[in-house]
């Protein structure tokens, strides 16, 4: 689960044997002290207020959280009186989910259920169907594959027009190892370089580089036209695509002014809102696969 700061090493330098690891048990005490209890600095000041924006939860409302880690949406809608269920493949992170729920106000600890499930296998037998208002996927799906059983399970849960939220790291230009910052020194202009985008891979998240025995897990990249085709498989239309970019600005200096220009106009996030339909009749296309 992103935004935390971390370093994206080349995946040949994890033994071909490792075997895939999704969820994030291994690192969850990591990244519960990155990101704590109320978010990181980019859940609070862009991601959050804008997932909120597009869910249109009211009070009362039913409200699934996918990939839920340790509760920071789940927690903030419970405080707004919204009833929500939230789930996580790693048990640890549902731990820490329901240690930092005990700091809400007591009529307010009801709100949250948390359950361990994993996105990747079909989940849907263990919630109830066309119960939920809204659900969201916030920094999560690009940790996640397959995500077709995501897109499938969330939408059996919908009640017929619920709103389904996903945000992620922009595809386009936040792709570990293969986009980055550049500096014009002849134009004065900072841009953003994108070595690779289309294809689909993976490269392992270690979360403390340097350390003989680090643990890591997986960001898989996916091209848009992938969330797309797998959200209309599911029965999701989507309805919006917000791109959001990072409330930072720079220090004063030569370089202030392009820079700041350049965070306006390469989002950072990308945000999709897909829509329950109801009964369509949709040829289902297979999920790519992702490489070895």
């Amino acid at each position: 689960m992103q935004p935390p700061k971390s370093k994206i090493v080349a995946p040949q330098t994890v033994a071909r044997k490792t075997p895939v690891i999704t969820d994030w048990s291994d690192i969850a005490s990591w990244y519960d002290q990155l990101v704590g209890e109320g978010g990181s600095e980019y859940h609070q000041r862009v991601v959050l207020p804008g997932v909120l924006r597009l869910l249109k939860v009211e009070q009362g409302q039913r409200v699934l959280d996918a990939a839920c880690g340790q509760g920071v949406l789940a927690r903030l809608l419970a405080m707004r009186d919204v009833r929500v269920t939230a789930f996580d493949s790693s048990k640890a992170l549902i731990d820490s989910a329901r240690v930092h729920n005990d700091g809400l106000e007591p009529s307010k600890i009801r709100h949250a259920e948390y359950m361990v499930l994993d996105a990747t296998k079909p989940f849907g037998q263990f919630l109830p169907q066309n119960t939920f208002d809204s659900a969201a996927c916030v920094l999560a799906i690009q940790n996640i594959h397959p995500i077709q059983p995501l897109c499938e399970g969330v939408a059996g849960a919908l009640k017929p027009g619920g709103r389904f939220v996903i945000a992620m790291m922009h595809p386009c230009f936040r792709g570990p190892k293969e986009t980055f910052w550049g500096w014009d020194a002849t134009d004065k202009v900072q841009y953003r370089r994108v070595d690779r985008y289309l294809l689909p891979r993976k490269a392992p998240i270690v979360a403390h580089p340097g350390m003989k025995e680090s643990h890591y897990t997986w960001s898989f990249h996916k091209p848009i036209e992938s969330y797309v085709k797998c959200l209309r498989n599911a029965g999701l239309l989507i309805d919006a695509i917000e791109e959001w970019p990072s409330h930072k600005t720079s220090q004063p200096g030569a370089r202030q002014a392009a820079e700041n220009q350049s965070r306006k106009e390469i989002p950072m996030f990308m945000a999709i809102r897909a829509i329950k339909v109801g009964d369509v009749n949709y040829q289902p296309e297979p999920e790519e696969p992702q490489p070895d």
